[in-house]
């Protein structure tokens, strides 16, 4: 087998031609771009047999994957998510099996091309299916066996796949090792939590199944039965209980890497803590991994996480002990954006042993009192907190101090501390000790949280955008309870004060119909863990303060090594020195292909004090077209021409080039000021060059300047990254996609960043997917597909054609009126502005000269009449091919 040093050797490049190749490679990077080079001699060829088993009497869809030679190897079932199918883990497969595995593959129980009903993980039916599958196995050549019948094997999957790797592990003696993800310890702990009824994750469960009817009959009844009481009964919790891994607890004895989502309100970290006592306590080695996303979006570390689980199986299934598996607990922590990709920074931090969610409590005083607040009859409308499929990108926000939940005014109760003295890393589950007391003898349905506040008050966080639901009933009421809050790892600053929310409704839960009275008193302080066994790992010096010295000395070596194969610079072009960009002609073919292009024959110009918008779908070019241009990477054909120079890798007129691309990294506990300072300083430029007075003033941050970056919003990042790519003043700025992540007030404030620099006479090239911002903000567009150019020009062009017409008029225009209009020949709508004064009219055979007679025959006081088509519909229009 192959040792990563070896592996590492092969892939090094042993000749000038692959050196150059490096070289430039790191010399990209260093630009703020990245390529991917694959060696020569990669790792040997996978095979796929597709073929349909019958392991549990039901056909089963199954994919084989194994690659190289006739050895034997262990084995590894990888599982797929719910409402997925085999095809969605074809490149873990494809990656284990190139690293010596025999790698099987399925479709679940309904799913995919797989028969049967869907019996969420029944052990008589997905759990047998599984089993019979390690049989297959058992009889394959190539597969190790511990003995006849008995193949090394183990398995991993996320979620649905997750949960039947534990089931199987409990059921089937045979199974050696396993590396569940995202998934479930409890189905009806996860669903119906503290007896309240999770319903928005259980529609999307029948929905992504394809309907009630795709599920064995008994959970079909149980959904609906629950759905309408909007509260789980004893049936229903028994029902799903038994399909459950907590149902075989005591019969998981094998090596367990368990991989949970901080992300996830469906799945939350208790889950995994669950898991990890139970599977511990049966003698067996853990460990436990929370990841940065989950099922509510965000980064599920995809690499790092397929990377560890196939050290776990070279451990635990080849047999390799010198394999580091990792820390018996680790937890990635966020902050800052990273330079290369936009994205929230990402470090690890870890113990010897795993913390739980309880270690290091520290108690935070609360202030006193008692709150009542009502749960409103019809529980509308409900408080917000995590979204399904959306909440890992707002908890990703709120790691970077973005809060983003909502809770409406007389249906919440809330305690708060004082400024925090120090700042608080909590890693676990808070608590804290209450009375709750409702009307009428009632349950009550509570749903705790824990904010972080910002100092001046106007901000608060919701870590993960996660709460916790309690149903307190009766007989608890009147009475100290404790309560678990949700299980998160984040840091509360110096400064900042902890609020303890208690929220009657939220979105993703059932609270009671019947409108109620909640009073709520807290009887003691706040207990925060802290973990203090848990060390983070020292944060990476940004890039650049040790890239450029070092890329200066390699691109100097590489310019040596192919000196003799360079083609002289061009000669500047005089009758181009005013023009800031003129492409001509330009081409890019994709790596290793000889008629594949990225960009193609592109030719457009761009003037002083435009702002050019650069459109096109996924795959159209632009970001190459975009690397080209800073000279980040080479045309094949064609010339890029800025103020009339050529550009080259390193032309002296890059100078005059700022660019934004996919972010930028900032040091997050120094000022938005010392930041771009400590940028400048790296460039080598003399200090009253920078302009940062006036990249600033565009920028438009104020006082913000001097605070910390990490207590930066979203938008305030942006704008600061927008300021660092403007330092120098560059006549030319380039942005790509540079209102990402950014609500619409902040979008708002972009535009005007965009206009008020070519203001100055500068020029702004913008890439972006928001056509409606793109057609408020720029004054030209390029509009590229499939690499080529399918128009340029000005937005009031491209956008003034097709059957819409803009009727203004003088006075505001009825509703009636507007119905009347609707309703002549040939017209297709009339839909009455914002404002009242004028109309939208979409033709539908009538010509414009009829639409004016018409009008002016209805009395309608018309005062223009002209062409209007959004530019979303002009995109289209260029896209599919159809007239402009």
């Amino acid at each position: 087998m192959e040792t990563p040093t070896a592996r590492w050797r092969r892939l090094l490049p042993r000749t000038p031609g692959r050196w150059a190749a490096a070289v430039a490679a790191l010399a990209v990077l260093v630009g703020g771009g990245t390529w991917t080079a694959v060696a020569d001699d990669g790792p040997p060829a996978v095979q796929r047999e597709d073929r349909m088993l019958r392991p549990g009497g039901v056909p089963i869809d199954t994919s084989y994957f194994t690659a190289g030679g006739s050895g034997k190897r262990p084995a590894v079932l990888i599982g797929h998510g719910f409402g997925g199918s085999k095809n969605d883990v074809r490149a873990q497969a494809e990656k284990l099996a190139a690293d010596g595995y025999a790698v099987l593959t399925w479709s679940a129980r309904g799913f995919g091309k797989s028969g049967g009903a869907i019996s969420l993980n029944d052990p008589d039916g997905e759990v047998k299916d599984v089993s019979g599958l390690i049989d297959w196995l058992a009889e394959r050549p190539e597969v190790e066996l511990d003995k006849e019948g008995d193949p090394r094997v183990g398995l991993t999957g996320a979620s649905y796949g997750g949960a039947v790797s534990l089931l199987t592990a409990g059921h089937d003696q045979r199974v050696d090792a396993i590396a569940p993800v995202i998934t479930y310890w409890n189905l009806a702990d996860a669903l119906f939590p503290d007896g309240v009824f999770k319903k928005l994750w259980a529609g999307i469960f029948i929905t992504t199944g394809g309907g009630c009817e795709k599920f064995e009959k008994r959970l079909c009844e149980m959904y609906e039965r629950v759905a309408v009481s909007g509260k789980p009964d004893a049936a229903a919790t028994k029902l799903l209980t038994e399909r459950s891994p907590s149902a075989v607890a005591d019969r998981i004895k094998v090596p367990s890497l368990l991989l949970q989502g901080q992300s996830d309100s469906l799945f939350p970290l208790g889950q995994a803590d669950a898991m990890q006592k139970a599977i511990s306590a049966n003698g067996a080695p853990v460990s436990v991994d929370w990841i940065s996303g989950g099922h509510d979006g965000g980064d599920n570390e995809t690499p790092r996480v397929e990377g560890r689980v196939g050290a776990w199986f070279d451990r635990y299934l080849k047999e390799e002990t010198g394999t580091d598996t990792g820390p018996a607990f680790r937890v990635t922590r966020t902050g800052g954006i990273d330079s290369t990709d936009g994205a929230a920074l990402k470090r690890g931090a870890s113990s010897d042993t795993y913390p739980g969610l309880r270690s290091g409590g520290r108690e935070i005083p609360l202030g006193e009192g008692t709150k009542t607040f009502r749960n409103p009859a019809g529980s509308a409308p409900p408080a917000i907190s995590a979204v399904p499929g959306v909440g890992g990108g707002l908890s990703q926000l709120s790691s970077l101090g973005v809060g983003l939940s909502l809770d409406f005014p007389g249906q919440f109760g809330r305690f708060e501390s004082a400024p925090l003295a120090t700042s608080v890393h909590v890693t676990g589950t808070p608590t804290a000790r209450v009375t709750v007391k409702a009307t009428e003898g009632r349950d009550a349905v509570l749903f705790g949280k824990v904010y972080d506040v910002s100092p001046d008050g106007r901000q608060q966080v919701l870590p993960s955008q996660l709460v916790a639901p309690h149903r307190i009933t009766p007989d608890q009421q009147g009475k100290p309870i404790e309560l678990a809050l949700p299980a998160v790892d984040h840091e509360f600053d110096a400064g900042h004060r902890m609020r303890l929310v208690f929220s009657a409704t939220d979105l993703g839960y059932a609270s009671p119909a019947e409108p109620a009275t909640y009073t709520v008193t807290a009887d003691g302080p706040l207990t925060v863990p802290t973990a203090p066994a848990v060390k983070t790992a020292a944060a990476a010096l940004p890039w650049w303060t040790w890239g450029l010295p070092a890329a200066a000395l390699v691109i100097a070596a590489a310019l040596l090594i192919t000196a003799r194969r360079r083609t002289a610079t061009p000669a500047p072009d005089p009758a181009l020195t005013d023009v800031p960009l003129q492409i001509t002609g330009l081409s890019k073919k994709y790596a290793k292909s000889v008629d594949r292009y990225a960009v193609r024959e592109l030719s457009f110009r761009v003037e002083k004090g435009q702002v050019l918008g650069l459109l096109g779908p996924n795959g159209a070019g632009k970001t190459t077209t975009l690397r080209m241009l800073m000279g980040l990477i080479t045309p094949d054909e064609g010339e890029i021409r800025v103020f009339g120079q050529a550009i080259r890798p390193g032309a002296p007129v890059l100078s005059r080039v700022g660019a934004f691309v996919e972010g930028a990294g900032f040091l997050p506990h120094l000022s938005g000021r010392a930041n771009l300072d400590l940028y400048w300083q790296a460039t080598g430029r003399p200090a009253e060059d920078a302009y940062i007075d006036e990249a600033l003033e565009i920028a438009g941050l104020g006082d913000a300047l001097a605070r910390a970056v990490r207590t930066y919003s979203q938008g305030m990042r942006q704008r600061l990254a927008i300021a660092q790519a403007m330092l120098g003043m560059p006549d030319l700025l380039i942005l790509d996609e540079p209102t990402n992540g950014l609500d619409p007030p902040q979008i708002r404030e972009m535009r005007d960043v965009m206009i008020r620099y070519a203001a100055g006479g500068r020029t702004v090239i913008v890439s972006s997917h928001l056509l409606s911002e793109v057609e408020q903000s720029c004054t030209h567009l390029v509009v590229m597909d499939r690499g080529r150019l399918v128009q340029a020009g000005r937005v009031a062009e491209i956008t003034g054609s097709g059957d819409m017409i803009l009727v203004t008029t003088a006075d505001e225009v009825s509703e009636p009126l507007a119905e009347k209009v609707a309703s002549l020949p040939g017209i297709g709508s009339a839909v009455r502005l914002d404002d009242g004064r004028g109309l939208l009219v979409r033709l539908d055979g009538a010509t414009t000269s009829r639409l004016v007679a018409d009008l002016v025959r209805l009395d309608v006081p018309v005062t223009g009449v002209g062409p209007h088509r959004r530019l979303e519909d002009a995109f289209l229009t260029l896209i599919s091919g159809g007239a402009a």
